[in-house]
């Protein structure tokens, strides 16, 4: 299974840029299937803390097996772990400020939820329209895409899928509905906004974007995050994030740029670090990651 081959993005840049201190104490913003808690724990040691946040109950309880089988390979090596099952913009009021040695955020959603059809995620296999991070609470996308106006559903589209076609596309959804599925959803679009030849990516990808990233409100938590960031960190403690999309990557660019002008970070890369040519060939999805680093003064 995919989830058994999990292989998390840009991992041996992610923790030479974190640079893991033993006996330090790290949070994982985004535990997933713990690809980067699992790399960090190993290096942590006995003396060393290990804190990760995941708001997706599904990801947590397949992460908790993966680190208690760490714990037993590792034995009295293994650190303190602390897990957190809710979002990490409630970092600021679980971790103790100037507390932190190192930060590390990956922004993707994990293969476990573009994997199970069941949460709607991806149009590559047919489920529910869902797309929740955690699927107790919040709107579903089914909602969004039955309730929401014509204007607002393509505002929304246009805002977050970055989708020039927009208007276009929120006016068959309406002619649609009720839509129900993703793959219902993807024939949607695609019929309204057929591929350009010049793209190669599929025709429904910015309007699932779009959909996800709102009704999970990602972009909010990832500001929320990145402002708090600094507060967390003691002096030297690195800040470390990985992002897949121009939106994500903008914010992370501008929060660690007005850090080094006014003087709270350095700025470890002028460019963000991407995947090479190995990497994207083993792991198609490491194609769009950006990794961006920082140390605080």
């Amino acid at each position: 299974m995919e989830r058994e081959r999990h292989v998390p993005v840009l991992l041996q840049d992610a923790i030479r840029y974190l640079n893991v201190r033993r006996g330090g104490t790290y949070v994982d913003a985004t535990l997933g299937l713990a690809g980067h808690s699992s790399a960090i724990a190993r290096l942590l040691g006995p003396g060393g803390t290990l804190i990760a946040f995941d708001r997706d109950p599904d990801a947590m309880e397949l992460a908790k097996p993966r680190l208690d089988a760490l714990r037993a390979e590792l034995g009295s090596e293994m650190p303190k772990v602390i897990l957190h099952s809710t979002e990490f913009s409630e970092a600021e009021d679980l971790i103790e400020q100037g507390s932190l040695d190192g930060l590390l955020a990956d922004f993707g959603v994990s293969s476990l939820q573009f994997d199970e059809a069941h949460r709607g995620f991806s149009f590559q296999a047919d489920g529910p329209l869902d797309m929740r991070m955690n699927p107790r609470v919040g709107l579903t996308a089914a909602q969004v895409v039955n309730q929401f106006g014509e204007k607002e559903l393509a505002d929304l589209i246009y805002e977050f899928g970055e989708e020039r076609r927009s208007r276009r596309i929120a006016r068959a959804i309406v002619r649609a509905r009720p839509v129900s599925t993703t793959a219902q959803l993807a024939r949607v679009v695609s019929a309204a906004a057929p591929a350009m030849k010049s793209e190669r990516i599929h025709p429904a990808t910015r309007t699932f974007q779009a959909l996800r990233i709102y009704v999970n409100q990602e972009l909010g938590q990832i500001e929320a995050l990145l402002k708090v960031a600094p507060k967390l960190l003691r002096k030297s403690g690195r800040l470390v994030v990985i992002s897949f999309h121009s939106l994500e990557d903008r914010i992370a660019k501008d929060a660690l740029r007005e850090g080094g002008q006014q003087g709270i970070y350095e700025v470890l890369t002028r460019k963000p670090v991407t995947a090479g040519e190995e990497e994207t060939d083993r792991n198609p999805r490491a194609r769009s990651a950006k990794l961006r680093a920082a140390e605080k003064k």
